[in-house]
């Protein structure tokens, strides 16, 4: 292992640096540790430069398929002044530190990934960590030369001194830099326009690594002496176990040890997510033939009878009353009685899994003190903390290592599977791999909560949108989370400074939680993926029934470029003049007002998630109950691109997602189960959904990136909605599509796209 990962090991030789940090943390060693071995040179905790003159650079952060790989070492690279062919990356382990204020981050801010903040919780530390490496280099090689450091300049790889007609390699100066004091101030940074690096297309650095199999992630783990674990996990919503019968599995070659697991009381928070039996064997195969081999008696449930029916039955009940009024601003009432035309629909958005490509796993090894975590997870801290949870092992013995994540969605800011591998460790006293399959992942999930959204438009004689009530009925996220009032359960759930707030004058928001026993959980843009497609597709409804074009409307309402308050994750603050930009240029592009055939239309959308803007532009046939996907525009404001080509990536992919969602995806309860378990009653759209016709788009506004992994999704539901209300005149408000466009006719979203191969 390279001294890069080994570096939290070698405390005897560590030189440390301590000083507040951005955020008020702890920082150890920017740079922090200088030595040399085996031809080993280290600058800091991420920089290590090799004899031959190339340099790896440390990622701290989980990769879960955004590019943080390759987004986040560019920015120390450019700031660094090295070539990027000779850049090698390598992931980093959870890095905290205990202190007599609590733990602290070891490597200058946090670790994890969620909210599409990877990258800018990273834009101002990881390019000063280079800036800084850099000047420490420069002043080392003046001190060599007698010359003032101000004499000295960089160019990839090396310093050079014109004064001197010097060059010196970097690699010839790490030590002698890493020994000398830090400045007190940072490093000045580059201008935007003397980048060489950030803001150009840069293939992604594992990219051939990952379509060749050669990529690690946690279910390749392989440690010695490991054994295997599966559980059978309740199959009932909050059932527990009454008793089992293991004979038959012991039986079987290979199973070594079977025994209970407990899960958490009926309304506690998760540790776990269910109750029940795990069986240990020599390999994955062995455990799974056994797990299939026990006889269990589950207790009734109190969710026995919990029911997709039900659920959505009391939701329409419920917005038949009166609810948490959670925002009141203008005179609703007065403005909707003075409207020239009032306008009521009502849109369901259906519980979803994250169903990534690879089910979750964990290696654990507790030992008495100490505990090794190897995970594929999104919030590192976090399996640490489920690790301590259930092991009592203190935070700063528990050492946790990220592998590459097989798709994270937020189904990974969870560590529950972390927690059961602990669990099963601590009982055995073995290191375990534990290994859901497909059919444990998808019914036994933190899902996409459910809900269903009642809008209300007042609208005057200029067609002027003059009042606005958005009125849900759902499951919250925050259901039976750690100390969480009940009425705050609708903050994950209704964000108040979304569209049109601030706009229209008269605004009300109100909320009805139904306490389903599905556990719920984040979804990309979380709540965002339901409010986009609830409001982009009731502003269209607006249009149709005052007789506006939809495209108009939509500027109408946000209107010039101003900064409007905006107290929600992504602010301070939203510019509705962004958005009306993209909607102007995808709408162009498309050729949206153009005469078309029968049967084809074009749809609208446009969203603000977590400081990022994006719009879609989609244009679709509908024909004997059939739905062609002709052509996609999507375009996305994400400030500035820092690596176009991952930012293009995850506007693609959070379409096809969006698309692949709208279309055909749904978990449903009966009788206390979820009903789906696997790709064939849960069906992910394939290849063919997607037109050839797909152009994506960059529209940077500024010099200040905002992450992107999640805002290409709010958008493309409701687009391609629109669009098939344009073509066939149906309008979709229940998702998914599925059945629902003509009567006895099934939607067939491969075979339609299919055909025009």
């Amino acid at each position: 292992m390279s001294a890069l990962l080994e570096r939290h090991r070698v405390t005897r030789r560590q030189v440390l640096i301590a000083g507040a940090g951005a955020a008020g943390g702890l920082v150890i060693g920017l740079p922090a540790l200088a030595y040399e071995e085996e031809g080993e040179r280290m600058l800091g905790f991420f920089i290590q430069i090799d004899p031959d003159g190339s340099v790896v650079i440390g990622c701290k952060d989980p990769e879960i398929g955004q590019g943080l790989r390759t987004t986040v070492p560019m920015m120390v690279a450019e700031e660094l002044d090295v070539e990027w062919d000779k850049v090698r990356i390598e992931q980093m382990p959870l890095g905290i530190v205990k202190t007599a204020d609590g733990f602290q981050w070891k490597y200058g801010g946090g670790q994890g990934v969620g909210g599409s903040t990877g990258l800018t919780n990273n834009w101002e530390l990881m390019r000063q960590v280079g800036a800084d490496a850099r000047r420490q280099l420069i002043r080392a090689a003046a001190d060599r030369l007698g010359v003032d450091a101000s004499q000295c300049d960089t160019r990839p790889g090396r310093v050079v001194c014109a004064s001197k007609n010097a060059e010196i390699p970097y690699r010839e100066l790490v030590v002698a830099a890493a020994a000398l004091p830090a400045p007190e101030d940072p490093a000045p940074l580059k201008d935007r326009d003397n980048y060489r690096i950030i803001g150009t297309r840069r293939q992604t650095v594992d990219a051939r690594d990952i379509v060749t199999g050669k990529a690690s992630y946690g279910i390749d783990t392989v440690q010695p002496d490991m054994r295997y674990a599966v559980i059978a996990r309740a199959p009932v919503l909050n059932a527990r176990v009454r008793t089992f019968d293991d004979t038959r599995a012991r039986k079987i070659d290979g199973v070594l040890d079977v025994f209970e697991i407990e899960g958490p009381a009926l309304g506690e928070p998760y540790i776990i997510l269910a109750s029940g039996v795990a069986v240990v064997a020599t390999s994955t195969w062995a455990a799974m033939q056994g797990r299939a081999a026990l006889d269990i008696e589950w207790e009734r449930s109190p969710n026995a009878d919990d029911s997709s029916e039900r659920f959505w039955q009391e939701n329409e009940e419920m917005l038949k009353g009166d609810g948490q009024v959670v925002l009141d601003e203008g005179d609703f009432d007065t403005a909707m009685a003075a409207a020239t035309k009032t306008i009521k629909r009502q849109y369901r958005v259906p519980f979803v899994s994250h169903a990534p490509l690879e089910p979750q796993n964990c290696y654990a090894h507790v030992k008495p003190d100490e505990c090794h975590i190897i995970a594929p997870t999104q919030m590192p801290s976090g399996a640490s903390r489920a690790a301590n949870a259930v092991t009592g092992i203190p935070r700063e013995n528990i050492h946790v290592e990220m592998t590459r994540v097989g798709g994270g969605f937020g189904r990974r800011l969870t560590n529950d599977y972390v927690a059961e591998a602990a669990m099963i460790s601590k009982k055995t006293g073995w290191p375990i791999k534990l290994q859901w399959s497909r059919e444990d992942d998808l019914k036994n999930d933190f899902f996409r909560p459910g809900g269903l959204h009642e809008m209300h438009a007042g609208v005057d004689t200029d067609g002027r949108v003059t009042a606005w009530a958005q009125r849900l009925a759902s499951g919250s996220k925050y259901y039976r989370r750690p100390d969480m009032p009940d009425e705050n359960l609708y903050q994950a759930e209704l964000y108040l400074d979304d569209f049109p707030r601030r706009i229209v004058d008269n605004m009300r928001m109100e909320y009805f939680h139904n306490a389903i026993g599905l556990p719920r959980g984040s979804w990309r843009a979380p709540a965002h993926t339901a409010n986009a497609f609830v409001i982009q597709s009731f502003i269209d409804e607006i249009a149709y029934e005052t007789g506006q074009d939809p495209l108009q409307l939509r500027l109408d309402l946000l209107g010039e470029s101003r900064e409007i308050e905006y107290s929600g994750h992504g602010g301070p603050t939203f510019n509705p003049g962004r958005l009306a930009r993209l909607l102007r240029f995808v709408a162009e592009r498309i050729g949206y007002g153009k005469r078309l055939p029968k049967g084809r239309g074009i749809g609208l959308a446009a969203h603000f998630t977590f400081g990022g803007y994006a719009a879609h532009a989609m244009e679709v046939t509908v024909a004997d109950g059939r739905l062609t996907i002709e052509r996609i525009v999507a375009a996305i404001d994400c400030g500035f691109a820092v690596h176009p080509n991952g930012v293009e990536a995850q506007l693609q992919g959070g379409t096809i997602d969006g698309l692949s969602t709208a279309l055909g995806l749904e978990i449903t309860v009966k009788d206390g189960r979820v009903e789906q378990s696997n790709f064939d009653d849960y069906p992910l759209a394939n290849i063919a959904m997607v037109p050839s016709l797909f152009e994506t788009h960059i529209l940077n506004y500024d010099d200040v990136p905002t992450g992107v992994g999640e805002i290409g999704i709010p958008p493309a539901a409701p687009a391609l909605t629109n669009a098939i209300f344009a073509a066939s005149g149906q309008r979709i408000r229940n998702l998914p599509v599925l059945d629902q466009l003509s009567a006895g006719e099934h939607m067939d979203m491969t075979s339609a796209a299919s055909e025009k191969i």
